[in-house]
């Protein structure tokens, strides 16, 4: 599912340097964001069948189905509560192939739900999907096509790639709740002082280290500053060079640095797991800080399974550049 895992899949900080998450909120008024026409006709023979929980849908269609362009449709409305801006969407899944219906792929079986964060940030990334997720109910089931592409013919300059065919998921949605929010700095303030939140240390090259309490991580977003710089205020817009090192809350387990090697990552704080966005927006370049990030604006409940880093997540960034 091309379009469709970019969307879905919260990816690891960067890959490069950490990534996924949320775009400029200060940057671009979610309200001027030009939502595109959902195609909802080209889904019309598209019908869906519940078959009971642990049970994937029955989706039938005329085939083969014509996806000229990414289409969505509320294919039956849910009686559950409507979806909302700044809720956390859980869904189900299936995939098949738009010009035969063959499955490739579904959630229901195994019990996995995919998850999306609307907010304005998902909303300027994504608008179409943003639309048709916050016009459904819980219980909803939804549509989202993707048109195929051709084979290409290799050449001395790109690699030979053969046809996709049209792609169809129709997605169930199962449960929404609040977004975790950032912190206040009292209520950091308090965590601090009653030693719930994990202390940094730094060696003699400035590599830092934490002991993360055996408490349970706090439900919002905590930002510390250790250092502050006295440089620019960063904004969710910007694109930085930064130094960093990650540990999972559970375990207190290291599983990713650049402090190690002493060279920053680059990226935009459109490129990153929502907790940096959130957390270094307002922060100032020079800047030492360290976050402690709640499973849902890390790599979510799904992350063991992608490879990525599960529960909540320690970082300590170092803000190099502003770019």
């Amino acid at each position: 599912m091309r379009r469709l895992l970019a969307l879905l899949l919260p990816l690891l900080l960067l890959v490069t340097a950490c990534s996924q998450g949320p775009s400029d909120t200060s940057a671009t008024d979610s309200a001027s964001v030009s939502i595109p026409p959902a195609n909802a006709e080209a889904l019309a023979s598209v019908k869906v069948a519940d078959q009971g929980k642990g049970k994937a849908p029955t989706v039938t269609f005329d085939k083969p189905l014509a996806i000229a362009a990414e289409s969505m449709k509320v294919l039956s409305q849910g009686d559950g509560e409507q979806i909302k801006d700044g809720q956390i969407v859980s869904f189900q899944q299936v995939a098949l192939n738009a010009e035969d219906g063959t499955v490739t792929g579904e959630t229901f079986t195994t019990g996995a739900s995919n998850t999306i964060t609307l907010n304005d940030s998902f909303k300027t990334q994504f608008p179409m999907v943003y639309s048709t997720f916050t016009s459904a109910k819980v219980g909803s089931y939804i549509a989202y096509g993707i048109p195929g592409t051709p084979a290409v013919t290799g050449s001395t300059a790109a690699p030979s790639a053969a046809a996709v065919p049209a792609e169809l998921s129709v997605f169930h949605v199962t449960a929404v709740k609040a977004a975790p929010s950032l912190m206040s700095a009292d209520d950091v303030a308090a965590l601090e002082k009653d030693g719930k939140l994990p202390v940094a240390k730094f060696n003699d090259k400035g590599v830092p280290s934490v002991t993360i309490p055996k408490n349970d991580p706090p439900a919002g977003l905590a930002v510390q500053v250790l250092t502050e710089g006295t440089g620019e205020v960063l904004k969710e817009s910007d694109s930085i060079s930064a130094l960093y090192t990650g540990w999972t809350w559970s375990d207190g387990k290291q599983f990713d640095s650049t402090f190690d090697s002493g060279k920053a990552a680059s990226f935009s704080l459109q490129g990153v797991i929502p907790g940096w966005t959130k957390g270094l927006a307002g922060q100032k370049v020079g800047s030492t800080v360290q976050l402690s990030i709640p499973s849902e604006l890390a790599y979510g409940e799904n992350a063991a399974a992608q490879g990525k880093p599960a529960g909540a997540l320690v970082f300590v960034v170092k803000i190099e550049s502003k770019s």
